[in-house]
């Protein structure tokens, strides 16, 4: 027996035990792809397991991230730092196996996924993060940046929307160190995949510009092997198509039932027969060295760059000077920026955005991204940046074209790949296509600027599809995600210094109608709320607001003060605000009657309210027409807001 066959015997062996010992887990596919991801592993897939944030190195995204157990198998064969005993584990609370892959949890895992489509747009976005490296530092004989980018796919990950939003890009961005491993066994979990998919899935991926192989025994480890030796040489972007067996080797393979099918001990015994193998959880020692030379290939493969990177920097000190400037991200003098915030005065947030992220932008070449095909609208675009194309790698603004998910995807896979900070933008009203991605950016901790505008139904005209009401809550609501809504541009500014400092993803609502100044305060906005206007006394009225409604709450001031003690509170961030301490909230909010305006419905704000306080909120969809009298209507009017107020204060 070769030992390659010898070494696929035990890791499907091993796999099986793994979900076996877990009682749970998917086996189907992890049985499947064992070839194609062996062959991969061993004679393709470059990288370091003493420093697996080696820069230079492959990323291998397994998008169908339900078959991790064939996927942490081999990242023990390999050398990585998943022990047999971590196999043992798997599925248990707090162990480095989990269910699905986690970012930061499973060393050499590349970025979390599980939900089917997702690590297809990671891959993307990485591959794109990649080229923008290579085209920036690369010199004459030094292509010291020159990975791969390998995602790992299933029939469910291509059906969904998110992958083929991600995949159309790639091939009109024409990436061609991207290859795509399709596991295509025909079969889904609730049977053949002909019930709800008849599409020819390698035609329709050469009409978005792939090249597309096809390799009719996908359980073939020398046939798999020599595939992926060809994509590697392709001019684009490619989909490698493994026809596969789901379950080889069980008795229910080939069928739906083995999908996250568990064999039994008596039914592990006999698969562990056919297979030659008579041991839990060991690995032989011939199969051990034959998957180390490869682990000591990839650790000399890295030192083998380290000198050459030490010789470029010698040839080419300016470029090696700016190669590590990259990764050296400085401080920016905010509190200089904060004193010439007078020039950006009765400016629309996306306004504001557009001066505010081209001065950062041109500080930090970290900063790249693009809108959903509505730049004219939200205005996020860095000047004299470029497009990213095939013909201009350089470029930092990318044309995602109508595409919101994968466009939040993507940007996850370039903050995934190497301290890129990348934004993307649309209206707020359509954040809800980007949700999943938020999620997972959240989840994962990544630097990655959500950028919303027309954030209030006072955008009118176009109706109840493009005025968002629910949309600022539904962001809140997502843990690790930090939301803001900035009134002014110094609380804008303020923004930006808390997203470029490493902080996780952040979203930023902006308006497309004019913002008037309101004195908004840099440093207290990362407070998340603070007092703009005070009294000397305990205010009897303390009023809340965030974005464009802090200057209708300073209107209602001017008139409420004449009479009683009124405080103003800006409130840009309910995220922000939830970190501080009792003491800090209790005095911002006062003791008083509290009336917050914002033109959302989230009601998260109830938690800061009592029973006879006032919330001022968009209790339905509004009408199409004029902004202003839509915003009118729905309650946002100072007369309307002070009637109300009068009535609770004088019971």
């Amino acid at each position: 027996m070769k030992l390659s066959e010898k070494t696929l015997n035990y890791l499907k062996s091993i796999t099986a035990q793994t979900i076996t010992n877990a009682k749970s887990g998917h086996l189907g596919a992890s049985l499947g792809m064992s070839a194609f991801m062996l062959a991969l592993f061993k004679n393709h897939y470059n990288f370091d397991v003493s420093d697996t944030d080696f820069l230079n190195r492959d990323r291998l995204v397994l998008s169908a991230g339900h078959a991790c157990p064939v996927y942490y198998t081999l990242l023990n064969f390999f050398g990585f730092d998943v022990s047999l005993q971590d196999l043992k584990e798997m599925r248990v609370l707090g162990s480095k196996t989990p269910g699905h892959p986690e970012y930061k949890v499973t060393d050499g895992v590349e970025t979390t996924t599980g939900p089917l489509g997702q690590g297809v747009a990671n891959a993307v976005g990485m591959a794109i993060a990649k080229e923008m490296l290579a085209e920036r530092f690369n010199a004459v004989g030094f292509p010291i940046i020159n990975n791969y980018t390998y995602c790992v796919v299933g029939d469910g990950c291509l059906m969904e929307g998110v992958a083929q939003e991600a995949c159309s890009l790639a091939g009109n961005l024409n990436l061609n160190k991207l290859i795509l491993l399709y596991d295509s066994n025909e079969v889904t979990m609730e049977g053949s995949i002909n019930l709800s998919n008849r599409e020819n899935v390698a035609k329709k991926f050469k009409a978005m510009g792939w090249k597309v192989i096809l390799v009719k025994n996908g359980n073939n480890y020398t046939a798999c092997s020599r595939a992926i030796g060809k994509a590697k040489k392709s001019d684009r972007p490619c989909l490698v198509i493994f026809k596969t067996t789901i379950g080889i080797g069980t008795d229910k393979e080939g069928t739906s039932a083995v999908h996250s099918g568990v064999l039994s001990e008596n039914e592990l015994k006999t698969f562990n027969s056919k297979l030659g193998v008579y041991e839990n959880f060991f690995v032989p020692n011939d199969v051990r060295d034959w998957c180390m030379a490869t682990a000591r290939k990839g650790r000399l493969n890295h030192e083998k760059w380290n000198q050459e990177l030490a010789i470029y920097a010698n040839s080419n000190p300016e470029l090696y000077r700016q190669f590590t400037n990259f990764f050296d991200r400085k401080k920016l003098d905010f509190d200089k920026m904060v004193r010439n915030v007078y020039k950006w005065e009765n400016k629309s947030g996306r306004d504001l955005n557009k001066i505010i992220l081209n001065e950062i932008a041109e500080k930090y070449l970290q900063i790249v991204g693009g809108c959903a095909d509505v730049v004219n609208s939200t205005k996020a675009f860095i000047e004299n940046g470029g497009y990213f194309s095939y013909a201009n790698r350089r470029g930092r603004n990318i044309h995602f074209g109508v595409r919101e998910h994968a466009m939040a995807g993507i940007c996850n896979g370039i903050a995934l790949y190497e301290d890129f900070i990348p934004f993307c933008s649309t209206m707020l009203a359509f954040s809800n296509y980007m949700l999943p991605a938020i999620r997972l950016s959240a989840m994962m901790k990544l630097n990655v600027i959500y950028l919303f505008t027309h954030d209030s139904i006072n955008v009118g005209e176009d109706g109840v599809t493009h005025q968002p009401i629910e949309q600022i809550a539904q962001l809140r609501s997502i843990e690790g995600l930090t939301v803001f809504r900035p009134c002014d541009a110094k609380e804008l500014l303020a923004c930006y210094s808390f997203a470029v400092n490493k902080n996780g993803p952040v979203a930023i609502i902006l308006s497309r109608n004019e913002m008037q100044p309101v004195e908004g305060k840099f440093n207290e906005t990362l407070a998340g709320g603070y007092v703009i206007t005070s009294t000397k006394k305990e205010p009897k009225v303390t009023l809340v607001a965030s974005g464009t409604e802090v200057a209708l709450a300073n209107e209602i001031y001017q008139e409420l003060s004449k009479k009683i003690d009124v405080s103003v509170v800006s409130m840009p961030s309910l995220n922000l605000f939830d970190r501080q301490s009792a003491n800090y909230k209790a005095k911002v909010l006062g003791k008083g009657l509290k009336v917050v305006i914002e033109a959302s419905n989230d009601n998260y704000w109830y938690k800061y309210l009592g029973e006879n306080d006032i919330f001022v909120k968009v209790g339905d969809y509004q009408g199409s027409g004029n902004g202003l009298e839509i915003y009118k209507k729905a309650g946002f009017s100072a007369k309307e807001i002070l009637k109300n107020i009068n009535k609770k204060i004088s019971k």
